[in-house]
């Protein structure tokens, strides 16, 4: 099983003609609740992001965070409790969270990579017809599987081969390794899987996303219900 999202080392990004970025890390203690890992208990529920898991990010994007910058909605909620921008086209609460979030919730701040790679999944998700509610559940399976990164191997600390953001596995039949690593192909074969799950729409968040990913963590989709929300609410 993989440990806690806590002792990144550099990751190497590369960018083949199809629009992707795959972080490969070496030396990786896992992200937990990769999908058809070994059986253990769900992951633990935080409130903020560890802070080795932070400066980790930061080493393997190559970021560097100012001390005290404000967090937009997409990380905060903001948009829930009142905001001064139009919301005429976007999803409402009930659209987006139609049962209710479950149990606690955690968030994780986004970086450019992160924000592209949940634009991407936006996206997917109105071309495949899952609309705003299939979007709220792809991000947050893919915040649970790869905090929204699109990951290439993690060497010995590899979850069998699953790989990219929503750590799909070639011998699962999920595709060939570029393909599980490009993130509108990943993406699309999470909503062409989610669109098979009868009654989705109607099931808990973490119900709808486990049927897909058969993950050793059924219930830790959950706590990303919120941001996701927020994500999708802030993007669409």
């Amino acid at each position: 099983m993989k440990l806690d999202f806590t002792r990144w080392l550099p990751a190497i990004a590369t960018t083949p003609p199809y629009r992707k970025t795959v972080l490969s890390v070496a030396g990786v203690a896992a992200i937990g609740g990769l999908a058809l890992g070994p059986s253990a208990v769900a992951a633990p529920l935080t409130s903020t992001p560890h802070a080795g898991a932070v400066a980790a990010i930061d080493l393997a994007t190559g970021k560097t965070r100012a001390a005290g910058t404000p967090e937009s909605g997409l990380t905060t909620g903001a948009w829930q409790t009142g905001s001064v921008r139009s919301e005429s086209a976007k999803p409402t609460r009930d659209d987006l969270i139609p049962h209710g979030s479950e149990g606690a919730q955690s968030r994780v701040p986004l970086d450019d990579a992160q924000t592209d790679n949940a634009r991407t999944i936006i996206e997917t998700a109105k071309k495949t017809g899952v609309g705003e509610r299939g979007a709220v559940i792809g991000i947050a399976t893919s915040l649970q599987e790869s905090k929204l990164y699109n990951l290439g191997h993690l060497g010995i600390y590899n979850d069998h081969d699953s790989q990219g953001l929503f750590q799909q596995r070639p011998s699962s039949g999920w595709g060939t390794i570029d393909q599980i690593t490009d993130p509108e192909y990943s993406s699309t074969a999470f909503f062409e899987a989610l669109k098979n799950v009868g009654g989705w729409r109607d099931l808990p968040l973490t119900a709808a996303a486990q049927t897909v990913q058969v993950s050793a963590y059924p219930y830790a989709y959950a706590q990303w219900e919120e941001q996701a929300a927020d994500i999708v609410h802030q993007l669409w």
